[in-house]
């Protein structure tokens, strides 16, 4: 790839909403990351960002109230992560067809278990009656000179990816598919419909990193959001891409590499940091027992280039997921 073009989505929200954060004071960053930041003290941030998850685009009609719940507020607490910050307090909009007080507990059920592991707590929201979709806008705090961004990456970095990639996207496959699955398919499922975000890798490096974001629209598309945003590019190694035991088997000897890198939904973090970051890197990756794999090198020359283990290049057939995309 010799440039990241803006995707249609992004190219809305530069065109007509950028322009809404009006001046301000206490705006440190407003519409354009993972988060906004706010300036509430001295010495800290509020960190604020919103996700909306729709019936039949983000999850399946037929899926699990619990793990719906569960997910979320992950694909928050992910945005938390990716600004290295330690959430606080959540809303939550939530849009029934119809109350189903059984769905409702399930629904709380799992959304209470990943509030309670990070003591987020609920402080408000809304009820509304329509087809099914959840809202959760979520707050959080992080040191004023630790926070992570998109535009800090610089030449010479090295570029970083928290757990394993592609296993959503290959559990969305099974999940699509009529036939019983193995326990190792169904682990790639529950990836899809249960990812964790990586919330301690993010506050457990944000006083290294230069910049950070979180993969929900693939690997290539949000890297190539750190690219332009810090202007600069970017080269990946394919084979150094941490991939799971459960995918490896699932593909095997037809490895897919554009369903690991443009597909969405892995909530993975994605960071560059400086080469003498190496060793404290690896350290944290034993202390949560946490692969923190090495990917890839932040480059003078702009644009997103892959390479195989023959060095030859390699070009993916789309970048990632976009909510308006004509694909």
């Amino acid at each position: 790839m010799k440039s990241h073009k803006e995707t249609p989505e992004f190219a809305l929200i530069n065109q007509y909403f950028k322009q809404l954060t009006t001046p301000r004071q206490d705006v440190v960053l407003g519409v354009g990351d993972d988060a906004a930041l706010l300036q509430v003290s001295e010495e800290r941030l509020l960190v604020v960002s919103v996700d909306t998850m729709v019936s039949g685009v983000h999850f399946f009609e037929d899926v699990a109230a619990d793990a719906l719940g569960h997910k979320a507020l992950a694909v928050n607490l992910s945005d938390m992560a990716a600004m290295g910050a330690e959430p606080s307090w959540a809303t939550l909009a939530l849009t029934l067809p119809e109350v189903d007080e059984q769905w409702i507990v399930g629904f709380c059920r799992g959304f209470a278990g990943l509030a309670n592991r990070y003591n987020v707590s609920l402080v408000g929201g809304d009820t509304t009656r329509g087809p099914l979709s959840v809202t959760v806008q979520i707050h959080g705090m992080v040191p004023k000179h630790q926070v992570m961004r998109r535009d800090g990456a610089q030449v010479g970095d090295d570029i970083y990816v928290t757990g394993s990639l592609g296993d959503a996207a290959m559990g969305l496959k099974f999940h699509e598919s009529s036939k019983a699955l193995t326990a190792g398919q169904q682990t790639l499922v529950d990836r899809l419909e249960r990812p964790q975000p990586r919330v301690e890798a993010g506050v457990a490096l944000r006083h290294l990193a230069h910049s950070a974001i979180d993969l929900s629209d693939g690997l290539l598309a949000d890297l190539g959001h750190i690219l332009t945003q810090s202007g600069v590019g970017a080269s990946l190694q394919l084979e150094r891409l941490p991939l799971s035991a459960e995918l490896r088997a699932a593909m095997g000897d037809d490895m897919d590499w554009s369903r690991v890198v443009s597909a969405g939904d892995d909530y993975e973090l994605c960071l560059t940091l400086p080469v003498a970051c190496r060793e404290a890197v690896a350290a944290v990756a034993r202390q949560l027992s946490l692969p923190i794999s090495r990917v890839g090198c932040v480059e003078a020359e702009l644009g997103l280039r892959c390479f195989d283990k023959q060095g030859k290049s390699w070009h993916p057939p789309q970048l990632g997921f976009d909510h308006f995309s004509a694909g």
